[in-house]
């Protein structure tokens, strides 16, 4: 099991929301897009911003780093500020519709390998 799970990564990133606002993630999808990011700028030679993250694979990191705060997401009306590392959202309709394309293949084909 990854640990912290989905729902913990996307109570800690909406944590910042004030009540009434949209939270800025509602998927998991957008937890998976921005960790990918941050572990191909750790690949690229960005710094990591954890302490232990010596013989860590980058998504790890990535994982950690926004479990604790280190970075943040940011919605499309947000802008960057203070010391945050910014992983704006840039998903667009296209990919999320790809994507949930994708899932419907994929439960096809695990429905047809159970039959």
């Amino acid at each position: 099991m990854l640990h912290p799970s989905y729902s913990d990564l996307i109570e800690v990133v909406n944590s910042g929301v004030e009540e009434g606002e949209a939270p800025v993630v509602q998927s998991r999808y957008s937890i998976v897009i921005a960790t990918a990011k941050r572990a191909r700028q750790l690949i690229s030679g960005a710094e990591p911003l954890v302490d232990d993250a010596a013989g860590k694979k980058p998504l790890s990191i990535a994982v950690e780093e926004l479990y604790s705060g280190k970075i943040k997401i940011l919605g499309e009306d947000e802008e960057i500020g203070g010391d945050m590392l910014d992983l704006a959202e840039d998903i667009s309709e296209e990919e999320i519709e790809i994507s949930e394309e994708a899932e419907e293949t994929t439960d096809e084909a695990e429905t047809e390998t159970e039959a």
